[in-house]
């Protein structure tokens, strides 16, 4: 995957349960499990901004890019 979740660093730095960050985000453990995995295929912008806000980081925090081009499987 050509971006690297690294939630589960800030959830350290702060503290925090994901079972907490559910709660103040307002989404299943089920979900935040699947986006802390890195194998989401994709994150709402209201979702991004919720974890953001509530663990007072940037969306750079959480979400780095690792320089190179994820092709998309569809792809013949």
């Amino acid at each position: 995957m050509a971006i690297k979740v690294c939630l589960e660093d800030v959830l350290k730095e702060w503290g925090m349960t994901s079972k907490e960050l559910c709660s103040l985000v307002n989404i299943t453990e089920a979900n935040l499990s699947v986006l802390r995995s890195g194998k989401a295929k994709g994150v709402r912008f209201h979702t991004i901004n919720r974890i953001c806000y509530f663990l007072q980081c940037d969306v750079g925090d959480i979400l780095k890019f690792d320089g190179n081009l994820e092709e998309d499987e569809n792809e013949d």
